[in-house]
């Protein structure tokens, strides 16, 4: 027997109960409030839809939520054909409701699947709601849906038809969306065009809301990923003043926050999100961090801790931050934003301003800046729950390998072809102009252009002014950004422009030039048309974006592939009426020419041929959708002549080493230091080439340069030079040596032999590091490692690489009554000499390294 329905009160209006739902104007009409009074009834829930988007989610998620804690089962089928369903939308079921939700595909692709039905089980009968509606936010409110509801109890024969149907399919033709399958659906998902459409629905019954906003939150990092905060009832906090948004993850926000917490889940300490400028990687590290009480965030420009400090106080909604700068040392509020120049000072990294294990959770934006010392520092010192490194810069990028410091654990990436592919970047229009200007007087020193060079280069030289300006003029750029090499360059670029009709500033640190102009006014009137080029000097690489610029200038040699994608990046941002970005690069014979090009792709590799270069060789580079590439002619011939004086590999990684040597002030680099700096393309060539790999016999290697210290002098002529050779080239398809060769080396203080005891504590704090428990075998879970007792260890210790490296290396390696596995007395002599402690240290270090690495690499395949 039918029970009595609930009403809603939605002021000043009341919706009652109806069987007839058309949308529109008419709130009484939305389907989501007949939806939202029969999931409050339920005791269970069947949901067949052909899409489900986030917006209609975002709005079912507290009814639903309330559901499963009144232990009602809920059954969802959706489609995957044309990759109409969000998966943003499934992650956020997953994310706010588990594994409670039976979430599955429709599988079969020889059928259309294109079913809207709602049916509601309760004591005695069901109801089903069946019509035009999927899970979005216009088809559940004011879109013109027809949907009709009627009951088991006044047709009985109907429902149980639709019933068994939907049964039928759910059980005998779906799949179950579990985490690999949801990971394999969001990496190969695009955008389809009737995708945005909708998105453009939602937006406009959203905008068209009455709410009352007492409280304006925005930032100028992110804004585009959140400042289209949900106004549903669920997602704003009604006060006696009116209504606040509330600030919620959208999109690959919400992909990469489920990828962080079962990243915890699995025992990770720290770990990078490596994502695409334009996500909201600051908002993301705002709401990752909501539950803990201290936060730390360091960046290296305070510009970029301003707007973080925004983007933290609209998701935490308080007021409780501080900074710990140049102008503020803040040591007792809940969110510190730090800049690194003065945090990193060793005088501030003491008990007196913070204790070590002060923070909860600490974040390093632009991550790939913690290579350096500063970084560093501030990471070895502080000991956080949890450290989040944010960048938008793919794998080994200038030579400077930022996963060590993570130990390459990656929770959630999104390369810059995925962004645009899944329309959260617009695509980029590149055009590359072959540049006359002669290059072949400007130095690379450390890997950077002499900037008098260039700029003495670029003063008064008319032909090229006529031809930039003659390109910015052929593309009808509304808002436009210019990289330069200095201010002068800036200024004089700037002056030449307005001259020409085109209403343009310079922006520099400490400005103060004929056409120079404060950055936040300078964006300011770039937003409002007031000027259309800003010109500008390292300012806008980080850390600010204007989305709705839709041209950038590259007015300088690209020496660095982390500076071509900022650049790109600055102009990738979605915004209203804005289809894609017209990127102008101007290119002449210097060193670095068509390096970068590559990284076009979007795939986050930097290949050593250009774009231009794999044209012309046939094998086409795949851009991201929507995306065009295009050279001058001349440009092809240039790459080519380049190509020519090249040099051969074993001479670039000799260039390598010494230019990482320079880097270092002299200073020989270890292994580490060498894998740490080298160059992308560089280092895999070595590490597929072992004839040529110098990190399989180094000591040769420094030899060969001439670098070699009296004491590593001594090793090489001993038998440690063999010794060393062994754990520098023993095979380990397997991590299982690592922790062994851990234990003679015991932190520095070298063993000969070693007993069960120190095998066991070697091998589980190998293990029980991050997620190292998961390589200790296949398909193990994390409850299963941890409930392993110290026999089951002690067991895979001694049963196999205690056995392969008495078989495999040469002899160093002995059985020892009383002991698992010693080293041959041989080398007792030297066992307490620095020079070997520290060659085996590096070592170690680094193979557990390139360990990471390969492990980090084959998941990317998988």
């Amino acid at each position: 027997m039918s029970q009595p329905e609930k009403t809603i009160q939605l002021n000043p209006v009341t919706i009652h109960p109806t069987s007839v739902m058309t949308g529109d104007r008419d709130r009484s009409r939305f389907l989501y409030y007949q939806l939202k009074m029969s999931i409050q009834r339920a005791e269970r829930i069947d949901i067949i839809v052909s899409f489900l988007m986030e917006s209609g989610v975002r709005m079912l998620l507290k009814d639903l939520r309330a559901a499963l804690e009144r232990q009602v089962p809920i059954r969802i089928l959706t489609g995957n054909y044309l990759g109409i369903t969000q998966p943003s939308a499934l992650y956020l079921i997953k994310k706010e409701l588990g594994e409670q939700v039976d979430l599955r595909f429709y599988n079969e692709t020889g059928r259309s699947f294109h079913p809207k039905s709602y049916m509601f089980h309760y004591p005695g009968y069901s109801e089903i709601y069946i019509g035009s509606s999927n899970v979005s936010r216009s088809a559940l409110t004011s879109g013109i849906e027809w949907n009709y509801r009627f009951s088991s109890e006044t047709d009985s024969r109907n429902f149980l038809m639709f019933y068994e149907t939907f049964n039928d399919l759910f059980q005998n033709h779906s799949i179950v969306i579990d985490d690999a399958e949801l990971k394999r659906y969001s990496k190969n998902w695009h955008k389809p065009a009737v995708s945005a459409d909708l998105a453009r629905y939602d937006l406009a019954e959203e905008s068209s809301k009455d709410v009352t906003v007492n409280q304006k939150v925005s930032s100028t990092s992110d804004v585009g990923a959140n400042a289209d905060a949900d106004t549903d009832a669920d997602a704003k906090e009604t006060t006696d003043t009116g209504a606040v948004f509330l600030f919620q993850p959208r999109g690959v926000q919400i992909e990469a926050l489920y990828a962080l917490r079962d990243s915890r889940a699995e025992g990770a300490t720290k770990g990078l999100v490596q994502a695409a400028t334009g996500i909201g990687k600051t908002y993301l590290a705002a709401f990752d961090s909501a539950g803990y009480q201290h936060v730390l965030f360091v960046a290296h420009r305070e510009e970029i801790l301003k707007q973080a400090a925004i983007s933290f106080r609209n998701v935490r909604r308080s007021e409780d931050y501080g900074f710990f700068c140049g102008w503020e040392k803040a040591t007792d509020r809940s969110v510190i934003f730090a800049s690194v120049a003065t945090l990193g000072r060793e005088e501030y990294l003491t008990e007196q301003y913070f204790p070590s294990d002060y923070f909860d959770y600490i974040v390093i934006d632009e991550f790939h800046h913690a290579v350096n010392e500063q970084y560093r520092r501030i990471i070895r010192y502080f000991h956080p729950k949890f450290l989040l490194g944010l960048t938008a810069t793919p794998e080994r990028m200038d030579g400077r390998d930022i996963y060590e410091i993570c130990d390459y654990n990656v929770p959630y990436e999104l390369s810059l072809r995925e962004a645009i592919n899944k329309g959260v970047l617009v695509p980029f229009h590149y055009y590359g102009v072959y540049d006359a200007t002669d290059y072949s007087s400007v130095h690379l020193v450390r890997g950077h252009y002499d900037e008098q060079e260039l700029t003495a280069l670029y003063r008064g030289n008319m032909n090229r002014h006529d031809l930039i300006y003659k390109h910015y003029r052929k593309y009808h750029s509304r808002r436009a950004l210019g990289f330069c090499c200095s201010r002068a360059h800036a200024e004089e670029m700037a002056g030449e422009f307005s001259q020409r009709g085109i209403p343009s500033v310079a922006v520099y640190s400490n400005a103060n030039g004929e056409f120079s102009e404060e950055r936040d006014r300078a964006v300011e009137r770039l937003r409002q048309e007031e000027i259309r080029v800003i010109f500008s000097v390292d300012m806008f690489n980080e850390g600010l974006d204007i989305a709705s610029v839709d041209l950038v200038m590259f007015l300088r040699p690209t020496e660095s592939p982390i500076v071509f994608l900022q650049q790109l990046g600055r102009g990738l941002r979605t915004s209203k009426g804005k289809e894609y970005l017209t990127v102008l690069d101007f290119i002449g014979n210097y060193e670095m020419a068509g390096k970068c090009l590559g990284l076009l792709s979007g795939d986050g590799h930097a290949e050593a041929e250009s774009g231009a270069a794999n044209t012309e060789s046939g094998t086409e580079p795949k851009y991201p959708d929507g995306c065009q590439v295009d050279f001058d002619i001349h440009l092809i011939d240039l790459f080519e002549e380049m190509g020519k004086r090249s040099l051969t590999m074993k001479e670039r990684i000799g260039q390598e080493y010494r230019r990482i040597r320079e880097l270092q002030n002299g200073k020989v680099p270890t292994r580490m230091e060498l894998f740490t700096y080298m160059q992308g393309d560089i280092y895999e060539y070595c590490i597929r080439h072992a004839k040529e790999n110098p990190f399989r016999r180094y000591l040769e290697f420094v030899k060969e340069q001439g670098d070699l210290t009296e004491a590593e002098e001594q090793l090489y002529g001993s038998i440690c030079r063999e010794f060393i050779a062994i754990l520098e080239t023993t095979d380990m398809q397997k991590v299982y040596k690592m922790p062994i060769l851990y234990s003679f080396y015991n932190h520095g203080e070298l063993r000969m032999e070693v007993t069960e005891e120190q095998v066991l504590a070697a091998w589980k704090e190998f293990f029980d590091t991050g997620t190292n428990w998961k390589d200790f075998h296949a398909g193990i879970t994390y409850e299963e490692y941890r409930k392993m007792s110290d026999r089951q260890h002690l067991s895979k210790a001694k049963s196999m690489p205690v056995k392969f490296l008495k078989s495999s290396g040469k002899g160093f390696f002995i059985e020892k009554e009383g002991f698992v596995l010693a080293i041959r007395e041989e080398l007792r002599a030297w066992i307490t000499n620095p020079a070997l402690v520290a060659q085996m240290k590096d070592i170690l270090e680094y193979r557990t390294m390139e360990y990471y690495r390969r492990r980090y690499v084959a998941e990317k395949v998988d």
